[in-house]
Order: structure tokens, then C-alpha cells, then sequence
């Protein structure tokens, strides 16, 4: 699975707002140099943000951006569909059908259901995860998700507080 620039830098941009003070409007020369950016890409993406009514732009002098709402009310999954859309639609299908008018799998595809579940189990995952989640930090979430999902990841090679909870234990 592959994620676009658009969304990546679109969630980077809405973490980095959360995490402003909701009084001062985090700006777009903020985010930029927080993230690495231009600030051209940045204005693009919160242009995004804006008419997807995630954030709110202030204008003036002073002005920047602040989210819409708290942070614990927009999911992940709100973000995506307003940075790219769907993971999968039916159009997928209608758009590689090779070089025939229709798909060869037109019915019974098995293809199509397995990216129908990856997509529903995606969206579900998502749905699940705030801004304020994010914000908490990485070891916080991925608590979070494995109590979502009780198979064992595998521990990152990075993660000292893994490492520790093992030493610990």
C-alpha cells in the first residue's frame, strides 16, 4: 500500500496544528519549517485542509490556521478522505481492464473483494485514531493499536521503550 505525498505532508501539516497553541494561529512559515516544506506546497495542502473544514484559516498580520475542532473529534480516516479519497473504489476495477472494453473478472473477482477487506479494515483502523492520538506520541499509539488488534508486532529496532518494558518484564 502506497500513501501520496498529499496525504503524508496533509497529516504532518494537521499534527503540527494540533499541537499549536489553539490561541495563536500556527502559520504557514511555521509548518513549512517544521516539516520541511515549501511553503508553497504547505498553503496548497492547507488550502486542502480548509475546504475539507478541518482547520480554520485567520486571517491578517497575525493570522495562520487552528483546527476546526478538537483534535480528539477528527479521525485519521476524516483527513485521508479529505487529502486523497478512498483507498478503493469500484472504479478501480472499471479503470484496468487491460485492453478490453470490460474486465476479464468482471464477476466473481476475488481481487476485488480482497482490496474491498484491506480497505474496510484500513477505514475501521482509522476511524479509530484521533489527532490526539497522534499527538500523544508513537509509543502511546502503537499501545493503542495492538489493543485494537491482538496479534504481536514486531518491536522496531528504535523503539527504546520496548526494549526497556522487555528489560523490565
Amino acid at each position: 500500500m502506497k500513501l501520496s505525498a498529499l496525504e503524508e505532508y496533509g497529516l504532518r501539516c494537521l499534527l503540527r496544528v494540533s499541537k499549536h497553541d489553539p490561541a495563536d494561529p500556527c502559520r504557514i512559515q511555521e509548518i513549512a519549517d517544521g516539516e520541511g516544506l515549501s511553503q508553497e506546497y504547505v498553503a496548497k495542502i492547507m488550502r486542502v485542509l480548509r475546504q475539507g473544514d478541518l482547520v480554520v484559516s485567520v486571517r491578517g498580520a497575525l493570522g495562520g490556521y487552528h483546527l476546526a475542532r478538537p483534535a480528539d473529534t477528527i479521525t485519521v480516516w476524516e483527513a485521508m478522505q479529505v487529502l486523497d479519497g478512498p483507498l478503493f473504489t469500484d472504479e478501480f476495477c472499471i479503470n484496468h481492464t487491460g485492453n478490453r472494453t470490460n474486465c476479464v473478472h468482471n464477476t466473481a473477482c476475488s481481487l476485488r473483494v480482497m482490496w474491498r477487506s484491506v480497505a474496510g479494515i484500513v477505514e475501521m483502523v482509522l476511524q479509530r485514531v484521533t489527532l490526539a492520538d497522534l499527538a500523544r506520541g508513537e509509543f502511546d499509539l502503537q499501545r493503542q493499536l495492538l489493543m485494537l488488534d491482538p496479534r504481536p508486532v514486531a518491536p522496531s529496532t528504535t523503539n527504546n521503550e520496548t526494549n526497556l518494558d522487555q528489560e523490565v518484564s
